[in-house]
């Protein structure tokens, strides 16, 4: 049997904390730990950016990243080419990218890959925008920069047999990227050799 041992407020914090990926209740209560006893220069300024996030976080009508603005500040930028645009699952899936400075095109996020076993097929995800996209004229490839899992796979199949009538090219990443792999975990020189020895498919 659990005791509480701190009040409410702290123990709905630990909660909510251990909720984040990669922090179980251990861990949580030695972030809380940390924030309490930082209250003035970490937990008040970390309060204020969270309440801030929840106001103005908004995802973006073009790409699907998160951002305060729609369109959002890389779509907005008028020294991308919007002719390239790389497909990705998640918005970290795009950070990463963006972290290895591995290609100045445009991105495109889905919302997750295809899981029929998990209720999630492609009405789930943001590939109707993509074929919007792919097919106003100003798109001449599309990079298909999905996790190497099952999963990212068949979602890349499926998102390649769709953009077929658009006749833009179509290119998977591929050097660098173990089967299985994450792109959210891989270093940003693996990256970069994956988006610049792709091939068509």
């Amino acid at each position: 049997m659990s005791k509480t041992i701190a009040g409410p407020e702290i123990e709905r914090m630990i909660q909510l904390l251990s909720r984040l990926p990669g922090l179980g209740p251990r861990s949580a209560r030695k972030a809380a730990l940390s924030l309490l006893k930082r209250r003035e220069d970490l937990l008040m300024p970390l309060a204020d950016a969270l309440s801030a996030a929840v106001d103005r976080i908004t995802h973006c009508s073009e790409c699907g990243n998160v951002d305060t603005v729609s369109p959002c500040s890389l779509c907005r930028d008028e020294r991308r080419d919007r002719s390239v645009v790389v497909v990705v699952e998640e918005v970290g899936d795009l950070w990463a990218l963006e972290r290895a400075a591995a290609i100045n095109g445009v991105y495109h996020v889905l919302g997750g890959h295809l899981s029929p076993l998990d209720g999630v097929g492609p009405d789930n995800l943001n590939i109707p925008r993509l074929l919007e996209r792919a097919s106003s004229g100003e798109v001449k490839e599309v990079i298909l920069a999905l996790n190497a899992t099952v999963e990212g796979q068949s979602t890349m199949h499926y998102i390649k047999e769709r953009l077929a009538p658009t006749n833009v090219a179509v290119s998977e990443i591929q050097k660098g990227v173990p089967i299985g792999g994450e792109l959210d975990y891989l270093d940003d020189g693996t990256l970069a050799a994956a988006i610049k020895s792709r091939r068509r498919i």
